[in-house]
């Protein structure tokens, strides 16, 4: 066995680059700084597990498992890395506009978590997102040690309580956008800025026909349970109008679903959505935000495919770029000034910074049966006439050296034994030596 084997069969260069690979010991070895990480910087992860569940008396901390180990560092550089990511795109486009982003809290309110991504973000205008009043009285506890022009998005249901507790968070000088996730909280907002004397920003979420078909986009397409039709759309810009509050309305939201797995769906909902929010700006409208909310993916697996729900088709700067062309496009060809692009993700910023450690209690083995000449002899004769030929031919391709063709007959005679075990024609002794059997194949041709 090797570091490198270890490797290989846990995939661990596809789903764990760039933060995570295997050192010349075997152990995990975590990159905190991603591609940027010099040799020394290297955090062997089993030293560190020591370290903190040694006994305090032999120089550990005495920690019991399990544990959460958190790389700060990693967190970083996932926000560093989405930010260049869009400066670029940014900048090659000819975008005239920036990127800001959000972090929707709801991902992970631990505190540290939370205060970390605003002290990193700070430089770059990064803001949060919350969907609830508690995330909201999180978020602007937080947010005073932010940047100035960092977004405080607040989605979720609002009742009177929450759209005070937004408003007030508006007094106290911070970003705060109030969107729209139902039609009848536009009555709430314009019913208690005046009683509070405030003027609120407020966005709506726009419920697109664009719809993510897979595990993660139940809450997307026209028939979502978020966000506003075409026709609530247009009846809030109405209402506004008449009472004098159209400048209000700067952010358009809108949300995919979670795990896009792929850059053509982002770019037709994007597109989708730079349509709306070029017609609010024709319409009156004060826009300036276009929010694309969460969905940027994480490769799990590291397959890289666009067919799974847990793994994605593309990187950070394919994202970045699909986003900012796709705006871009629609604004340039409706006459629409640029807006300010912001997005909410929050698995891929992070998933990477945090690993669960804890104890193996059990294990398994997978030690086959063995089998005699004789029990093998017991084993054919019970077998049915279709059956009895996929073991004849799975004998004559195991003499001729035909690997793969050994595993299509192991692969029919095992289900085959299966159907006459449900059928009652074969016992539990039978079914287990055919089980033998195949993994006597399997391991004598080495298949996985």
């Amino acid at each position: 066995w090797s570091p490198e084997l270890s490797s290989d069969l846990y995939r661990i260069d596809g789903w764990g680059a760039p933060y995570f690979t295997v050192n010349s010991s075997g152990d995990i070895s975590v990159r905190p700084h991603g591609t940027d990480t010099l040799p020394h910087q290297e955090i062997d992860l089993l030293k560190v597990v020591k370290k903190a569940s040694d006994p305090i008396n032999s120089g550990g901390l005495g920690l019991q498992l399990p544990l959460v180990v958190r790389f700060p560092d990693v967190l970083k550089n996932r926000l560093e890395s989405l930010q260049s990511a869009f400066d670029y795109a940014v900048q090659s486009e000819g975008y005239e506009a920036h990127y800001q982003g959000v972090y929707p809290v709801k991902c992970n309110q631990d505190r540290f978590v939370v205060e970390d991504i605003v002290k990193f973000g700070s430089g770059f205008r990064f803001g949060l997102e919350a969907g609830s009043k508690p995330e909201l009285l999180l978020a602007m506890s937080s947010l005073c040690k932010g940047s100035s022009e960092g977004l405080l998005v607040c989605n979720g249901f609002k009742d009177a309580e929450y759209i005070s507790l937004a408003l007030v968070a508006r007094k106290l000088q911070l970003n705060t956008v109030i969107v729209l996730e139902q039609e009848e909280e536009l009555d709430l907002v314009i019913d208690i800025s005046r009683k509070m004397a405030v003027q609120p920003v407020i966005g709506l979420r726009a419920k697109l026909r664009t719809k993510h078909s897979g595990h993660f986009g139940s809450t997307s397409g026209e028939k979502g349970k978020f966000g506003l039709t075409t026709t609530q759309i247009l009846r809030v810009v109405r209402k506004l109008k008449e009472s004098g509050m159209l400048d209000c309305l700067q952010l358009l939201h809108f949300h995919i679903g979670s795990q896009i797995p792929s850059t053509e769906l982002l770019a037709d909902g994007v597109g989708e959505a730079a349509q709306v929010y070029s017609e609010l700006v024709r319409l009156g409208a004060g826009m300036k935000f276009i929010d694309i909310g969460g969905g940027l993916g994480i490769d799990y697996d590291g397959t890289k495919s666009s067919d799974s729900d847990v793994s994605v088709g593309y990187g950070l700067q394919d994202y970045a770029s699909t986003v900012v062309q796709a705006v871009r496009f629609v604004c340039d060809r409706k006459n629409v000034k640029h807006p300010v692009i912001c997005s909410e993700s929050g698995r891929a910023i992070v998933s990477h910074h945090s690993v669960l450690i804890f104890e193996a209690v059990s294990s398994t083995s997978t030690r086959s049966q063995e089998l005699s000449s004789m029990s093998l002899h017991s084993f054919v004769e019970k077998l049915n006439d279709d059956a009895r030929a996929d073991y004849r031919n799975l004998s004559a391709a195991a003499i001729r050296g035909e690997y793969d063709t050994c595993m299509l007959y192991a692969d029919q005679l095992k289900q085959r034994c299966v159907e006459q075990f449900k059928d009652g024609n074969l016992d539990i002794e039978q079914l287990a030596a055919v089980d033998a059997v195949c993994d006597f194949v399997s391991k004598a041709i080495g298949a996985s």
